[in-house]
């Protein structure tokens, strides 16, 4: 049999000759494939490899008839739906680390060139002018970076930042305080970070919690004079904030590498500002990267293919096809499980214990702890959290994992338990795969239940009164909030409740607030999984 693999952003060479090295590989350079063009092309492909440039949408995967494997070569999937691809059966696999190194060097040089008018004064002599009394910059040394993230790329920034002799601090809602000593960073609360920084370089994932993070709010905390550096992910920045901020004098400049939309139009309000450097998302954009990360996916996916090997991917653990068919169900899971906790802590974790109890115990239950990982820690890295880099990423912040087994489960056939101990106190969350692949949460904390783990869900706790239920639905049905399905789970008659409540569409914030405005409301949290 021959695979068919469609290249559709450039790749190296190097990369290029180890798939065209296999005979049963043929391959398809073909770029600039607009979503709908990849959707017609894609049908007959077994594999898809892209890089920041083309989108792998839902709509595209629905029309892979044949794929089995997107490769991202680099480190972001944000441009491939994972979740349709996870769905349809089709390994996503990135090449973690390949340009760690590149993109944080490319911070640094872009926070040297803004601190001292580098891209200005360069255009300001190439134009015949000599004006060295208008380029005053500043020095580096001796002040304050905020780091906002300190994984595989804040650190590099951080490690660096120290050879300048610059006070580091860092915002991180995973890393523990073992954690930043070891990275020689002081951990501090974000709005500590804005008040004492005078450069801020950003390095945390686009997510629902981080789009819009640095808005005009956020910028008014912001020492006056400071300087703002992204390298991370576009849309991170409100960009008319900042730019409003930078007119105003409050903001001395910034350094942008990405945008909300790239390429940005001609209308973006930071590009045509003179305090602003600007590069078209160089991050990894040195020759020593593109071979890195070319080679890795090319190998990764040559493995994939031909022997069924799995590496770097982000919704399946590096297993052999017969053990991946048997530990699905579980890996899933133990994912929503890590998902559900990471959502419910309010602070790092410091201790994670595993449980497992009955059939589940008769397999290998590493790739599980991964799986569990994976979702508690996924929501706090700038870069993909995978099953192969979790359990390390959990020791480099000084997360102690501890697994446990019991060959019968009370109550059920199986039970994974996930107990997570933070400064704040511990939660506990519990689960169990019915049948071949039917999952559901059985326990949160000392609520007993039966709750489908998918989708958007509003966990309410209360006190268990009459009508509570009632006045609920009464409130989301006048905010146009549809009620999909409704899980209840209680201590005792009359004591504390528990209602896991899913909804078609997320529930809005001042929703959100309208509930926990009731007498009967304890909390109320909107949960993704």
């Amino acid at each position: 049999m021959t695979y068919r693999v469609l290249i559709a952003d450039k790749l190296a060479e190097q990369g290029l000759d180890i798939f065209r090295a296999e005979s049963e590989i043929a391959i398809d350079l073909r770029q600039g494939l607009k979503p709908a063009e990849l959707a017609e092309v894609i049908p007959p492909y077994h594999g898809l490899v892209v890089r920041s440039g083309t989108r792998a949408t839902a709509e595209a995967i629905a029309a892979a008839e044949n794929l089995r494997v997107i490769g991202r070569a680099g480190i972001g999937v944000d441009n491939i739906d994972v979740g349709a691809a996870t769905q349809k059966g089709i390994v996503v696999m990135n090449t973690p680390g390949g340009n760690n190194v590149t993109t944080g060097e490319h911070t640094i040089s872009l926070m040297l060139a803004l601190a001292r008018n580098l891209p200005r004064a360069t255009a300001s002599l190439k134009a015949g002018r000599w004006e060295r009394g208008r380029f005053m910059g500043t020095e580096v040394c001796n002040k304050t970076l905020g780091i906002l993230g300190v994984g595989n790329v804040g650190s590099v920034v951080a490690e660096r930042a120290r050879g300048l002799h610059m006070r580091i601090l860092a915002f991180d809602p995973f890393v523990t305080a073992d954690g930043a000593a070891k990275l020689g960073v002081e951990l501090v609360s974000l709005d500590e970070l804005f008040a004492r920084a005078d450069f801020i370089t950003i390095h945390t994932p686009l997510t629902a919690e981080t789009r819009g993070l640095i808005d005009s709010r956020a910028i008014q905390k912001m020492k006056r004079g400071v300087r703002i550096i992204n390298c991370a992910r576009g849309g991170i920045i409100v960009e008319e904030d900042l730019a409003a901020a930078i007119r105003e004098g409050h903001v001395a400049g910034a350094a942008i590498d990405v945008f909300a939309e790239e390429p940005p139009p001609s209308n973006n309000p930071l590009v045509g500002l003179d305090q602003v450097v600007c590069t078209p998302h160089l991050g990894a954009s040195t020759d020593e990267a593109q071979i890195n990360v070319a080679v890795a996916v090319a190998e990764q996916m040559v493995a994939f293919l031909l022997r069924g090997a799995v590496q770097n991917a982000v919704n399946v653990p590096s297993l052999r096809p017969e053990v991946l068919a048997v530990l699905r169900p579980y890996l899933r899971l133990g994912e929503k499980l890590g998902s559900l906790q990471a959502q419910m802590v309010t602070e790092p974790p410091l201790e994670v214990q595993i449980g497992y109890g009955g059939e589940v115990t008769e397999h290998d239950v590493t790739p599980i702890t991964a799986a569990v990982l994976r979702g508690l820690l996924a929501p706090f890295f700038d870069s993909p959290v995978n099953y192969v880099n979790a359990p390390h990423l959990a020791r480099q912040r000084g997360t102690s994992v501890t697994e446990s087994r019991k060959s019968k489960a009370t109550g059920f056939v199986n039970t994974i338990r996930v107990q997570v101990r933070t400064a704040a106190g511990e939660t506990d969350v519990e689960g169990t795969v019915f049948g071949s692949d039917t999952l559901r949460i059985v326990k949160i904390n000392d609520f007993f239940l039966e709750a489908v783990p998918e989708g958007h869900i509003l966990m309410l706790h209360n006190r268990d009164v009459p009508g509570v239920v009632g006045r609920v639905g009464t409130l989301l049905g006048a905010n146009n909030v549809n009620i999909a399905g409704l899980e209840l789970g209680r201590e005792r008659v009359g004591g504390r409740a528990v209602s896991l409540i899913h909804v078609d569409e997320p529930v809005p914030d001042p929703v959100l607030e309208q509930l926990r405005e009731l007498p009967e409301i304890i909390s109320a949290q909107l949960i993704e999984l």
